[in-house]
């Protein structure tokens, strides 16, 4: 093991014997933030990107969930927190940011935590659970490895357990997977022992947590080209249209496969060949 990773694993157990008292920025005037660690803080995210929900093609039915849960929320009443599971580049993380800008003017605030950092989550909430905002806790790409423990927190706090889950705060993780674990794993566990193994069964269990189950797919031709030809608009590429759809193709053929995000990044670079940048047209 490298002097760097003994150290930081020194001073994380450090950390958890004794953390010091977490700093809390001015939340009136931010709305997002990334929760550091070592020492616990809230840091504030200045240049956050976020679409315009309107322009997530081909997930419609799992925008309109989120947005409504998000809306209940956002106005005091009942929310599930959610689990966004499914295909890569389909807008996972992306709606949960469209969803939040759009709900941010209500003192919704947004939080970013690592995997890593979950095992500090009750720090978190602890440090919010009484501020007048309504927080999302958001975690990205979230699924778990055979000897990682962290994901108690997280049961604990989807779950309350003796202390109720506090009323302005939610979760919202995105996953590949739709359990948070690799289907091998749970296979193997299963075949290599008389009974599964209790704690692949509770990170299997930690799925149903999720009030909100909303699964992404792989999206069609069509839906590729439609979400081609809204950014191009967006970017005001000047193109013939079927010249603009054969470009995409090409490019979906090189990266062997298609999503919102290769088609994302096929305008980022056909917008740069035209001496534009798209960045500048949705901020």
């Amino acid at each position: 093991m490298k002097q760097e990773e003994i150290l930081k694993r020194i001073m994380e157990g450090i950390e958890r014997l004794s953390p010091s008292e977490p700093r809390l920025p001015n939340l009136s005037s931010k709305s997002a933030f990334v929760w550091k660690t070592i020492p616990n803080r809230l840091e504030v995210v200045d240049n956050i990107c976020s679409l315009n929900s309107d322009l997530l093609i081909g997930i419609e039915n799992v925008k309109h969930i989120l947005i409504e849960n998000t809306k209940q929320f956002s106005e005091g009443f009942s929310a599930n927190n959610a689990l966004l599971w499914g295909a890569r580049g389909m807008g996972k993380s992306s709606l949960i940011t469209a969803v939040h800008a759009k709900f941010k003017s209500k003192n919704l605030k947004l939080i970013e935590i690592r995997r890593e950092d979950l095992g500090y989550l009750d720090s978190l909430i602890k440090l919010i659970k009484n501020e007048p905002y309504r927080f999302i806790i958001f975690c990205d790409d979230l699924s778990f490895g055979e000897d990682e423990s962290d994901y108690k927190s997280l049961k604990t706090m989807l779950d309350g357990g003796l202390e109720s889950r506090p009323q302005n705060i939610l979760f919202y993780a995105t996953s590949n997977r739709r359990h948070l674990i690799a289907r091998d794993m749970i296979e193997n566990e299963s075949s290599a022992a008389i009974h599964s193994s209790e704690s692949v069964e509770e990170k299997v269990s930690l799925s149903d947590r999720f009030g909100l189950w909303l699964g992404f797919h792989n999206c069609t031709q069509d839906e590729y080209f439609e979400m081609v030809k809204n950014y191009c608009r967006i970017a005001d590429i000047k193109i013939n249209e079927q010249k603009l759809l054969i470009k995409a193709l090409e490019w979906q053929q090189t990266r062997g496969s298609r999503s919102g995000r290769v088609a994302w990044q096929f305008i980022s670079d056909l917008a740069g060949k035209h001496d534009l940048n798209i960045l500048n047209k949705i901020q």
